[in-house]
């Protein structure tokens, strides 16, 4: 996909000057790799599918430089074919892309695409490389939320990073485990001092099924954050959601959870 990074390009060739070449001052934990001449899809074919069968085998995830210096020229249409086949095959793979070029037009190209991406994706100016590496090393191991159960039996879900599909996946094995044995989810609380967004559209997406395939199975959900946004959020989930929505102080934890886990039983007896 070489109009939205082109992921994966890095393959080296003995004695010509057009390539993709593995560059080897990388910080440990990020592959590097530069486009020069014209990138054909030899390239590919020989260091890139054994670069990604790797990751698979040893069980990684992808961080990805990727250079494009002045000296580069363009991709064979065949090179452009084996990229978006590869791409798309590995594309859960990566965990970040960096794309290190002042080429105008690929430049454009990856910023209006990098939304559609599974990974987050910077692009940076050939004088910016150390900050594309830097960048690339801070990016997160973990998720980008963590959850666990209350003795009440409430889900308390911290947000501590952009939202990322894969935490959401993991969050969807959890509810769904609870849900194989209940009715139903008591309430659910989300933790989050300033609602960081999402990784991608693609996590966007993946948010927007799991309120769809689970909101019907749980009371309430409570939201304890200290947000402008957060201020207006339980007025528009109401119009979405089947639960009840809540909003509550990011230090008022302990009584969200309280809320959430009352039955509508002793929240009439609490009113009354």
């Amino acid at each position: 996909m070489p109009a939205a990074v082109p992921v994966g390009h890095c393959s080296m060739r003995t004695g010509s000057t057009d390539m993709l070449e593995r560059a080897e001052d990388a910080p440990a934990g990020i592959d590097a790799v530069k486009a020069t001449g014209t990138v054909s899809k030899h390239d590919y074919e020989t260091v890139v599918e054994p670069l990604i069968d790797a990751a698979r085998r040893e069980g990684r995830r992808i961080k990805l430089l990727y250079e494009i210096g002045p000296d580069f020229r363009s991709f064979t249409p065949g090179a452009g074919w084996e990229d978006l086949k590869v791409g798309l095959g590995a594309m859960r793979l990566f965990e970040g892309c960096a794309l290190v070029t002042d080429v105008g037009w690929i430049r454009e190209s990856t910023r209006m695409m990098s939304f559609l991406m599974p990974c987050p994706v910077r692009v940076y100016g050939n004088e910016e490389r150390a900050e594309a590496l830097h960048w690339l090393a801070s990016l997160p191991e973990g998720p980008g939320i963590s959850h666990r159960f209350t003795e009440s039996q409430v889900l308390v879900v911290d947000v501590v990073q952009p939202l990322r599909k894969a935490d959401f996946d993991a969050l969807a094995l959890t509810v769904d485990g609870w849900l194989s044995t209940h009715d139903e989810l008591a309430g659910v609380v989300i933790h989050v001092r300033a609602f960081p967004g999402w990784e991608n559209i693609g996590s966007m997406i993946r948010h927007v099924r799991f309120v769809r395939d689970h909101h019907r199975k749980v009371r309430k959900i409570a939201l304890a954050a200290d947000s402008k946004v957060a201020a207006v959020v339980p007025q528009l989930a109401n119009h979405f959601v089947q639960a009840e929505v809540r909003r509550f102080g990011y230090d008022e934890l302990e009584s969200a959870v309280a809320w959430a886990a009352a039955s509508p039983d002793q929240q009439a007896a609490g009113a009354g």
